[in-house]
């Protein structure tokens, strides 16, 4: 079992009002901008800014933060915003999310008072009340005074099926690199002299209680090119573990690699698999017979799904002809589990689900005698619980609320239970439960965090250049004026086959919706709204796409006079970093405000940065100069200029994000400060990719990213008087 930070325990079967200082520019300008040169990744004399820890790298962010502090920090709304944030971040009648073990439910909290953390543990009887009571099993707050540490608590897996024995992940900082230690669930602590690993990316998977398969950083020539490992060791309790023997090796060359085991509902080892990680996308997928490796004869866009009632389950991101059937794309398909391990490359198929029009699955929850599938219908959710019966699989649907965003919150390896969450853009989160006799529950809701009732929700669509037709929902005040006045939010992704879903806004809704703003949430092609081909027609060559889909939403809400570029600006992170670079550098004048979060940027040299290399697959590989071609034309570090009047950008990072290396916002700053281009430029010194590791420090940066927001797009001069 594994204990993530959200407490959901799933099988895993593979290794993500006034302006103020109005006189001031929002960055250090030079007196005079330098003439336009080609700047191409060979001569950026910002490169220094990718060690991400340098003393010369660091004195610059620290001045960079004091700006902001300074700037948007001392507005008069800073401290009421970050107040009403912190309020909701630590509210203690939040709903604590759970996760089934053998010892009862666990839930890892976070408040005021332990800003760093909680693991702790209540029966379901207890839960049940409003006010359960909680056994503490590991205080991280506690755990990092005493070692001095910066622990941010990355999970905890454990051996099935008794759960006693247990790896957590520890990770200094923030940072997806973690270091983990054993853990004893009956006494609460760590095992003196038990099972260590320093840190390192890649994970373990108990075997039994005294024998883990563990895929690290091993020394040298055992990371791959992105950084992650290609190896797996055997290591027994006892031995060292540069003694362990190799049991898989993919290639250096591989995204990732490593072995796993498949576990039935009783917490038996059915096989061991192993996959080569080819690119971000594709996978190679290898059962071990004997001392053998057998490649399995699957598609590289697919992937094992789990063991249920006998069977080994499969998924296919494209149509797959096996034994002369022909699955779709987006499918489920079974065979019987032992002549699978006899014959996995001619053992019978069976389909098990195969989506409609504009439907797409989510992933699927396994309990004890069934496989419960979240899908989305138009980017509407529901859930349809799988069982084996008479020689065929029959489906169900959970009886969920329509028209919102449900999913599995919990479920239990040896029972039937099974907790899912309800919740929409103005309704806040509901938590269902059922035993997997019984039609769902309401078990726990969350209070208001906002006045929604003068809000409505719309579902638009926009009409990209090629003529595709975007949807786009627009939460916005009930009768509002579409007179193009309106300070209007746009947010995305548009990647990796991630869809963005209708959620409660609580802070959003609390900063941001109670003061006037309207916000919309866009589902570009690149995203997993409506299944593998949305996202298949819009990467690597085809990656514009998606920013022209951004881009003919934000066309779109100007239109229809819900905004107008004055008032409009977009927020993304991560792959929506890059969504809101590209969107600023392509289409300045359509945007007032940005925010840039723990962005891509540089993509001429993203391969080099951070663990860029693996994302080859969704972009490309500027090495290559037919694949360069495709990348450089929508590049956003490379398109400021000193020439093009940008709106004001605010770029945030985190020094402690081994993911998205903070250099893209870095550099993109630094170019911006050179050209005398207004920015603002923050960094987060201890959160990692997910943002601050505390509440404290997530109240303070949303309350950043929101006076900004109001100065640009509310407030009377529209930003920042640059003279």
């Amino acid at each position: 079992m594994t204990i993530s930070p959200r407490s959901t325990i799933a099988l895993a079967l593979a290794l993500a009002a006034q302006p103020v200082l109005a006189q001031e520019t929002p960055t250090t300008m030079t007196d005079e901008a330098p003439p336009a040169a080609p700047f191409e990744s060979e001569n950026d004399p910002f490169i220094w800014l990718e060690e991400a820890r340098s003393v010369p790298a660091l004195s610059w962010v620290r001045s960079e933060n004091t700006r902001v502090d300074q700037t948007l920090g001392a507005d008069p709304r800073f401290a009421a915003l970050k107040a009403e944030a912190l309020a909701i971040l630590d509210s203690e009648d939040r709903i604590p999310y759970v996760g089934f073990t053998p010892y009862g439910l666990v839930n890892f909290w976070q408040d005021a008072k332990n800003p760093k953390g909680l693991l702790r543990l209540t029966t379901l009887d207890s839960y049940r009340t409003d006010s359960p009571q909680w056994e503490t099993i590991l205080d991280i707050d506690q755990l990092a005074r005493d070692e001095g540490r910066e622990w941010v608590y990355h999970g905890m897996s454990c051996l099935p099926p008794e759960g006693r024995r247990c790896m957590v992940g520890l990770s200094d900082g923030g940072k997806d690199a973690d270091e983990l230690r054993e853990f004893d669930m009956e006494t609460r602590s760590f095992v003196e002299g038990g099972f260590f690993l320093p840190e390192s990316q890649g994970g373990t998977s108990w075997i039994d209680e005294d024998t883990l398969l563990v895929s690290r950083d091993f020394g040298d020539g055992t990371l791959t090119e992105s950084l992650y490992p290609f190896t797996t060791r055997e290591w027994k309790r006892g031995t060292p573990i540069e003694d362990a023997p190799e049991v898989f090796r993919g290639e250096a060359s591989d995204v990732s690699a490593g072995a796993i085991l498949l576990r039935d509902a009783t917490g038996a080892i059915q096989a061991r698999a192993a996959y080569r990680g080819l690119s971000f996308h594709e996978r190679a997928y290898y059962l071990q017979r004997g001392s053998e490796w057998v490649r399995l004869d699957m598609p590289e866009k697919s992937g094992l799904f789990g063991i249920v009632d006998g069977h080994i389950l499969f998924s296919t991101d494209v149509p797959w002809t096996a034994g002369g059937t022909t699955y779709p794309a987006d499918s489920i398909v079974a065979a019987e589990l032992e002549a699978w391990k006899a014959d996995p490359n001619g053992v019978a198929k069976s389909l098990v689900w195969a989506p409609g029009e504009r439907q797409t699955k989510q992933g699927a929850s396994i309990t004890a005698n069934s496989m419960f599938v979240n899908l989305l219908d138009n980017v509407r959710g529901q859930v349809l619980r799988f069982d084996y019966e008479g020689g065929e699989w029959v489906s169900q649907r959970v009886a969920l609320p329509d028209n919102a965003t449900v999913g599995v919150a919990a479920s239990a390896d040896d029972s039937d239970q099974i907790m899912y969450s309800v919740t929409d853009f103005l309704t806040p989160s509901t938590l269902y439960y059922s035993d997997g006799s019984s039609a769902p529950e309401v078990l726990k809701t969350s209070p208001a965090r906002f006045d929604g009732d003068g809000m409505e929700v719309e579902q638009f669509e926009a009409t990209s250049k090629d003529g595709t037709r975007i949807p786009y929902f627009l939460v916005k005040p009930r009768g509002m004026v579409m007179d193009g006045t309106t300070a209007t939010l746009l947010s995305g992704y548009g990647g990796f086959q991630v869809p963005r879903l209708p959620g409660y806004l609580g802070t959003t809704g609390k900063l941001w919706l109670e003061r006037g703003g309207a916000y919309v949430l866009g589902n570009m092609r690149g995203g997993g709204e409506f299944g593998p081909e949305w996202h298949q027609t819009a990467i690597r060559e085809n990656k514009q796409r998606t920013w022209d889909d951004f881009i003919a939403i934000a066309d779109d809400l100007v239109a229809r006079g819900i905004t107008s570029p004055e008032h409009l600006g977009i927020q993304g992170g991560s792959q929506g970093g890059l969504l809101v670079g590209t969107a600023f550098t392509q289409r300045p004048d359509l945007f007032n405000a940005a925010i840039v979060q723990i962005p891509l940027f540089d993509m001429l040299r993203y391969h080099e940065i951070g663990r860029g290399a693996s994302w080859i697959g969704e972009y490309g590989d500027p090495r290559i100069a037919e694949q360069r071609g495709w990348i450089e034309p929508y590049s956003p570090y490379q398109k400021l200029t000193a020439e093009t009047d940008f709106p004001t950008p605010f770029y945030i990072t985190s020094t402690a994000d081994d993911r998205t290396h903070p250099a893209h916002g870095r550099k993109a700053a630094a170019r911006m400060n050179q050209m005398g281009q207004a920015y603002y430029y923050y960094e987060d010194m201890t959160g990692g990719h997910s943002g601050g590791v505390d509440n404290d420090q997530r109240a303070k940066l949303l309350a950043l990213q929101n006076v900004y927001l109001m100065q640009q797009l509310m407030d009377d001069d529209g930003g920042y008087d640059e003279e």
